[in-house]
């Protein structure tokens, strides 16, 4: 097949979010085919591609219109919000003309930005200008706007209009795609689209990630000592990553630290002076308000539970910054004892796979997706259960008591005993590679680029 010049186009890339970490397996996988990538978007983070400043969805007037878009007319009244909307198309209606003509664009794939909604105007014009140009495109679908409830708050005809023909387009040029069985149908019922599942997938057969020259002191520099227990959340920090699950679950291990006082953990000894910490690797930032953050840090300091966030000390690539290291989110994971991913809604599950890559034990809450898709693979993890047992006065999720203290004490089993943790990861392993290899990838990946 004769080489492509595919355009991937993102509200950011180069980053440790979930989009830009499969954005970067698609691009791997394209390039080793033999097609050349580029890729457009408002963040480069640590990736090379075109920016434009305007796509990127953390911008005080896209944030703005998605909001009018999904919340209320707060800040304009309909006519005020068409006159917004058609300002930002314009605006991003030449950038990305100038970018396709640049790299000569032949296929499109648009990540995210024909579903989730976080910037209107570019689900708008990139439809529009990929129109104009005659371009065909891979719509790449992980997180739908009616997936948050925002179907039933459009604020006015011309948000409904976005959304009934944006979000995402129909057109027969159009080859779409979703990363879980609960999206294809969904968005088959909605816009009678019928999309290809490929999930999310993780390069098993890479080294592992190690201990070495550069990352050694990684502990040192967050101020943990050699011996204490760390325990890593490694998503984003946001309310539907359900953290406040992980913040129940250290204090109930530490309710039993004696066990691991007694047994010492499964590669070093575990002393009366040694701390259990919850580390928080993921940025805030979508936190917009702040509020999230602030309710766990409140929940953590009531239930005595130590959080380290370390968001200034991670990045998709390792380098320096401010007079200090940045390390890796692989480099984190050669650290951890235990990965929680108690999330209560994920379009797949990157760091499930990351956690698996790295060998760890898993604790997790069985969100739907992972009820629908992947449970069946028989993954050996730690359930926090699959369904919410109330809201605190704070409006943090809670599951029912006996679940947690299960769940503690088999997470301190796979962190005393060393031949379960061992079986364990390994069996967890086998079954990744076997069902979410970059190989299963590459393969998908030449059949829908054969239709084009």
């Amino acid at each position: 097949m004769k080489p492509k010049n595919i355009g991937i186009i993102h509200y950011q890339v180069g980053h440790t979010d979930g989009v830009s970490l499969e954005i970067e397996k698609w691009q791997r996988i394209f390039e080793e085919i033999g097609h050349h990538v580029s890729l457009c978007a408002g963040d480069l983070g640590s990736a090379k591609g075109t920016l434009i400043p305007e796509i990127y969805h953390h911008r005080q007037d896209v944030t703005r219109l998605a909001y009018n878009t999904f919340k209320e007319l707060r800040d304009f009244d309909e006519s005020g919000y068409q006159a917004e909307l058609e300002r930002q198309v314009g605006v991003l209606t030449e950038k990305l003309r100038a970018w396709i003509v640049a790299e000569q664009i032949e296929l499109l794939i648009a990540q995210n930005v024909w579903c989730v909604g976080a910037s209107p105007s570019l689900a708008v014009t990139l439809e529009q200008v990929r129109q104009e140009f005659g371009i065909p495109a891979i719509a790449h679908h992980h997180d739908f706007y009616w997936e948050r409830g925002d179907d039933k708050t459009l604020t006015c005809d011309a948000a409904k209009d976005v959304a009934s023909n944006y979000l995402p387009p129909t057109s027969p040029d159009i080859q779409h795609v979703v990363i879980n069985s609960l999206a294809q149908r969904q968005l088959e019922e909605r816009k009678g689209v019928t999309a290809r599942v490929i999930p999310n997938i993780f390069d098993f057969d890479a080294p592992a990630w190690t201990k070495d020259n550069f990352n050694s002191d990684f502990r040192e520099s967050i101020g943990l000592e050699e011996n204490d227990l760390l325990i890593l959340q490694a998503t984003r920090i946001v309310t539907r990553k359900g953290i406040e699950l992980a913040i129940d679950l250290v204090r109930e291990v530490q309710a039993q630290r004696a066990l691991l006082e007694e047994n010492g953990l499964y590669n070093r000894p575990f002393s009366p002076e040694n701390r259990i910490v919850l580390v928080l690797a993921g940025y805030a930032r979508d936190d917009a308000t702040g509020e999230y953050v602030r309710k766990l840090k409140e929940k953590a300091a009531a239930d005595g539970v130590e959080l380290l966030f370390i968001e200034e000390w991670v990045a998709n690539e390792r380098g320096e910054q401010n007079g200090h290291k940045i390390y890796s989110l692989w480099d984190i994971y050669v650290f951890a004892d235990l990965v929680t991913y108690p999330s209560l809604w994920e379009g797949w599950g990157n760091q499930l796979l990351e956690a698996l890559r790295a060998e760890l034990p898993v604790v997790i809450f069985k969100y739907p997706v992972y009820q629908a898709d992947i449970a069946a693979k028989d993954f050996n993890v730690i359930s926090l259960g699959s369904e919410i047992s109330g809201y605190d006065a704070a409006g943090l999720a809670q599951v029912p008591a006996e679940i947690m203290a299960w769940a503690a004490k088999e997470s301190i089993a796979t962190l005393t005993d060393a031949a379960l943790r061992q079986r364990i990861v390994r069996q967890n392993l086998e079954i990744a590679k076997k069902n979410y290899s970059l190989e299963t990838l590459r393969k998908i990946l030449r059949e829908e680029i054969v239709k084009f």
